[in-house]
């Protein structure tokens, strides 16, 4: 029975990787923002703006309780879910957690064309969304490095940069 967490920044491969390495694995992927829009059939930004973020992160905490139980899989975290309550602890003990570690200048390169995606980005100018970024890396790399496994993301520009690095992952998680 195998439970992989992925954790690491908005824009780190978590969903990109998570898939992949699931197929590769013959294991289900849960990328939990997803299942928890399915379980309340409202986006992420529907129920912060309806519940703000701290009742959001008591319902990312129980879902991923919920996901956290299910056996042979690949679970994709939100960006904040390892930095709230004790859910880098639970999800170490739970299985293995793997912090995909990117740098802010490839986030940056990443997520400045996918800003109109993602709310908390979306009205930001390229300085600001810097800055942005190299602030919540820093206020949330504690939390991540405490991930069992910590894999640099940083060179998933291609197809084959991508494979190359669900050929690593596999490997690694097949040790586990």
């Amino acid at each position: 029975m195998k439970r992989i967490f992925l954790t690491g920044y908005m824009g780190s491969g978590k969903s990109t990787l998570g898939l992949r390495l699931a197929q590769k694995a013959g294991l289900s992927f849960i990328d939990l923002d997803h299942y928890i829009e399915t379980r309340f059939r409202k986006t992420i930004n529907e129920i912060f703006a309806e519940k703000g973020e701290k009742e959001f992160r008591i319902i990312e905490r129980n879902m991923l309780r919920e996901v956290g139980e299910f056996e042979d899989v690949i679970i994709a975290t939100g960006g904040g879910a390892p930095c709230f309550f004790d859910n880098i602890d639970y999800m170490n003990k739970q299985g293995c957690c793997i912090y995909l570690q990117t740098t802010p200048e490839i986030l940056f390169q990443r997520l400045k064309h996918a800003r109109s995606n993602r709310p908390l980005l979306r009205d930001k100018t390229d300085s600001e969304l810097m800055e942005f970024i190299k602030t919540n890396l820093s206020a949330r790399e504690e939390k991540y490095k405490r991930s069992s496994i910590i894999f640099d993301t940083g060179e998933l520009e291609s197809y084959d940069a991508i494979e190359k690095a669900v050929e690593r992952l596999y490997t690694i998680i097949e040790q586990k």
